[in-house]
């Protein structure tokens, strides 16, 4: 296995996520994949341990050096797919950051074309995937307008969990934030992190979603962010991730 003389290193998928290559475990599927090289040499262990300063390390043939983490929050506008590019030409969150000025960044997670508020892009892997992996069950907090006018009993239904699609989906709070003359605006609150959670949730207690935001996750809150406008995180906000990854991501022997 081609590893340093040097000491034991750090694991390779760590290096290629702190890189700003992807989160942790797609890092671990471009090793399998056999697109990783170190010295020269294909790598497909992801056990395989480097030391950057000495060690060469390609991905698709180009070298790979870490950067410093970066983590931004974005307020992701509506008709924009949560991703570095796209085949068919759309508009992605990418668009919306400066050219020059920011490492390399990739989305965590992703909000559907469709839904609006608090998306993080980092260099970060290691954050990436604590914030997105099921197990870490993170919790996403999203306002959502909704036809009609829920009921207690209707919420109360979120909480105990509905079936959409042969899942069993449940919200960890959900509660009425304001009324109009047929809709509503409720809060949701979910950790379980599937596909269109929300919406599936208020379909299937008959309210259907019009609008979406999220406007939380795990410790950040999206707050007077603009539409379309992006943030550095705040000095607290960061403290407040390194305690998370310190919490429920320690580093595995």
């Amino acid at each position: 296995m081609p590893t340093s003389a040097l000491g034991p290193g750090e694991r390779l998928q760590k290096f290629l996520a702190r890189a700003g290559v992807a989160s942790r475990r797609q890092c671990e599927e471009l090793i399998a994949a056999g697109r990783v090289q170190v010295n020269g040499a294909v790598v497909r262990t992801t056990g395989t341990r480097v030391r950057p300063e000495v060690d060469h390390v390609l991905l698709d043939g180009v070298r790979l050096r870490a950067e410093a983490p970066v983590t931004i929050i974005l307020h992701k506008p509506a008709g924009y797919i949560t991703a570095v590019s796209d085949p068919e030409g759309r508009p992605v969150v990418l668009s919306l950051l400066p050219k020059v000025g920011l490492p390399r960044l990739f989305p965590v997670g992703r909000l559907d074309w469709d839904t609006e508020g608090l998306l993080l892009l980092t260099n970060d892997g290691q954050l990436a995937n604590l914030l997105t992996h099921p197990r870490h069950e993170v919790s996403k907090v999203y306002h959502a307008k909704v036809k009609g006018r829920p009921t207690s009993e209707a919420l109360r239904r979120l909480l105990h969990g509905v079936v959409s699609d042969g899942e069993r989906l449940s919200a960890t709070a959900a509660s009425v934030l304001r009324t109009t003359r047929e809709n509503a605006w409720v809060m949701v609150s979910v950790r379980q992190g599937r596909y269109r959670q929300v919406r599936r949730m208020c379909e299937a207690i008959g309210h259907p979603v019009l609008k979406l935001v999220r406007v939380a996750l795990g410790p950040l809150a999206l707050g007077p962010l603009p539409r379309g406008q992006w943030r550095t995180l705040l000095p607290a906000e960061q403290r407040a991730l390194e305690a998370l990854k310190a919490e429920r991501a320690p580093e595995r022997p």
